[in-house]
């Protein structure tokens, strides 16, 4: 699942979101104030900001000004008290993304989140996502349900390929073309061993299969 980061001075508020978010299988950083959180931001970007508007120090939409000055392009959505057209003016041209006003309700903020990560997706072809399964061709890290998963070379491909083709029956010969090349000469089972591979690793702790075997045909990955 997606990394987000909640940078929110009120403690007690910021522990609720931070255990409601982890409970949806969101790995999560949290900061107590503008220049940590910034500084967090920079040093490792999440897939996704949440800002408290009003902080000591620097707030949060100085924070959000400055990172959009740095190119940063990470979906920011800003949590304030302020509900004037103004407020929401000043923020949207301050490079938010989005606006949600104290008090809300946790559903709200997880639909906005969820529209925010999947547009973010849409934009980025580097980004492969199925059910709870994620792979990031650029960093070449792959998650399942927050839970980092090290992966050969090889198998990485292999997952690439897969996941590029959600739902779809891929044949034995595709595979071996696509990602051992059209003029591998070694073992055929090769394909079948890799596949333990994977599922070995991807279902490490108890979680349900997703590459499906379609008996004399080759692999699927569905639920």
């Amino acid at each position: 699942m997606a990394n987000i980061l909640l940078v929110e001075d009120e403690e007690r508020l910021a522990r609720f979101i931070e255990l409601e978010l982890s409970s949806e299988g969101y790995t999560m950083s949290v900061a107590h104030d503008g220049f940590t959180g910034l500084t967090m931001a920079r040093e490792s970007p999440p897939d996704l900001l949440i800002l408290d508007w009003m902080m000591p120090g620097m707030t949060g939409l100085e924070v959000c000004r400055r990172l959009r000055a740095t190119g940063s392009k990470i979906p920011v959505i800003l949590l304030t008290a302020k509900d004037e057209v103004s407020d929401r003016v000043a923020g949207l041209d301050a490079g938010a993304d989005d606006y949600v006003v104290k008090p809300f309700s946790i559903e709200e903020l997880l639909a906005r989140i969820r529209a925010h990560l999947r547009r973010n997706q849409e934009d980025n072809p580097d980004l492969l996502q199925f059910d709870d399964l994620t792979l990031n061709r650029r960093t070449r890290e792959v998650f399942r349900n927050g839970r980092s998963i090290e992966l050969t070379a090889k198998e990485f491909e292999l997952l690439d390929y897969l996941l590029s083709h959600p739902r779809q029956v891929i044949t034995r010969d595709q595979i071996l073309e696509k990602v051992w090349g059209y003029d591998f000469m070694g073992d055929s089972n090769i394909i079948e061993v890799y596949v333990r591979y994977l599922r070995l690793k991807l279902e490490e702790k108890g979680e349900r299969r997703l590459i499906q075997t379609v008996r004399g045909v080759g692999y699927v990955l569905r639920d």
